[in-house]
């Protein structure tokens, strides 16, 4: 069950956004009310974030999923609705719009024990990990038809990076693999009989292109709207602006690229593998929604790290690379804003991660779990994530569980360098 924060009883005051406009905005002296989500798992820092967020002038509503840690501005696994005339650029993330995507085989998943290395070998020809990494190959790139890559300036400057860089995963939390899907009933949106089935299921997001977006837009926001140093990357745009718009137009086209990203891959291994494809699912957060309120007020919904669940829609909560992840069906829950989480969320940065695990204890847990990976390094340990059957269980009322994905064979980027040197370590 969700716990509500009771600093504000009162309803939210609304406010012109451009009585703001040249100055310095001053927060609410209180919260405004929001539900949150497994409170005994967040962190201090990512709730003070989520009260400071609910004092912004321009906040409607607002709630925190069970997987919610610490990040720039809103939190990741936050939730907030504001005045429909703005939209927040670090509420919405720097990798706009982050997604799932599954492919579901007609193929038993014991072949990925029988024939592992065939699957291995798919990953590794057909996919492209980490920082700067690109591809020559394309298959579909309708996605560079539209004509907003060239009427916004900063997008068209972007367009030849996104164009080598279609097809590709990020680093980090980024991944391609192969598990096994087990259908626990029926359901007439996934339309798959109870059983197991190989699926492959990947995450990444718009890459290069959706971060540079993001850090300009949040640049002019931050210069646009003066806000106190707790809440500056919580800086909005005025829908009612140029750059509002051109931010609301490039946050939707690296939507359209992220999913490309995805199908290319999964188109690739496809075409290799040669087997049925008998369902597909994709979700994506890290985005901003004009919506309304049970009340019908309209609003836009800012979800960063958290993953849309409205009623009879389907979507994916991965685990860690050794923990079952789910195929949920929304709820529609309008107190959650209806959201649920984006995975297990974090216990450790990375940084802790780098300098408290080893590689080689990585490496033996895998082998007991029977999982292979290729890449990845101890800041994706599986140790470092919480507990998603927690998880779960805290969002009951958000989501209902369909069905459950266990990794099998995972494709990551490789050891970072930059990172390891952040955290004062040598590679």
């Amino acid at each position: 069950m969700g716990s509500k924060k009771k600093r504000n009883s009162n309803r939210i005051p609304v406010h012109r956004v451009d009585e703001y406009a040249g100055q310095e905005v001053i927060l609410r002296e209180k919260t405004g009310d929001y539900r949150i989500y497994g409170a005994q798992y967040i962190e201090k820092g990512a709730l003070d974030q989520m009260d400071t967020a609910m004092r912004l002038p321009v906040s409607r509503a607002g709630a925190l999923m069970p997987d919610a840690h610490q990040g720039y501005g809103l939190p990741i696994g936050g939730v907030l609705a504001t005045d429909p005339s703005v939209v927040i650029p670090y509420a919405v993330g720097v990798d706009i719009a982050c997604r799932m995507c599954m492919t579901v085989f007609d193929e038993h998943p014991s072949l990925i024990r029988r024939d592992s290395g065939l699957l291995k070998q798919l990953l590794e020809s057909h996919t492209h990990f980490g920082v700067g990494s690109t591809n020559r190959t394309h298959v579909d790139t309708t996605v560079f038809d539209r004509l907003t890559w060239s009427e916004i300036p900063i997008v068209k400057e972007l367009r030849d990076l996104a164009y080598s860089q279609l097809g590709t995963s990020g680093a980090g939390n980024h991944f391609v693999e192969w598990g096994t899907l087990d259908i626990r009933k029926y359901d007439d949106l996934l339309r798959l009989s109870e059983g197991s089935y190989l699926a492959l299921l990947s995450h990444s997001g718009s890459r290069g292109f959706g971060n540079a977006l993001a850090e300009w837009f949040s640049g002019l926001a931050m210069k646009k709207t003066r806000l106190p140093q707790e809440a500056r990357h919580l800086a909005w745009l005025s829908m009612d602006s140029e750059e509002g718009q051109e931010y609301w137009q490039a946050m939707e086209l690296a939507g359209l690229y992220a999913s490309a990203n995805h199908h290319e891959i999964h188109a690739k291994i496809r075409k290799e593998f040669g087997r049925e494809v008998l369902a597909t699912v994709e979700n994506h957060h890290n985005f901003a929604w004009k919506e309304r309120l049970a009340d019908g007020r309209e609003v836009t919904v800012h979800r960063k790290g958290a993953t849309p669940a409205y009623r009879h829609s389907l979507g994916i909560i991965p685990g860690s690379m050794t923990q079952d992840g789910y195929v949920v069906r929304g709820k529609g829950n309008a107190v959650s804003l209806s959201s649920a989480s984006h995975g297990a969320g974090r216990l450790m940065s990375r940084n802790q991660a780098f300098k408290q695990l080893r590689r080689c204890d990585l490496d033996q847990y895998l082998l007991e779990k029977g999982v292979k990976l290729s890449g990845g390094d101890v800041d994706e340990s599986p140790v470092v994530y919480k507990d998603l059957e927690k998880v779960m269980a805290a969002q009951s009322e958000l989501v209902e569980i369909l069905a459950s994905f266990s990794p099998g064979i995972v494709k990551m980027a490789p050891p970072d360098k930059w990172s390891r040197k952040k955290a004062g370590l040598d590679i």
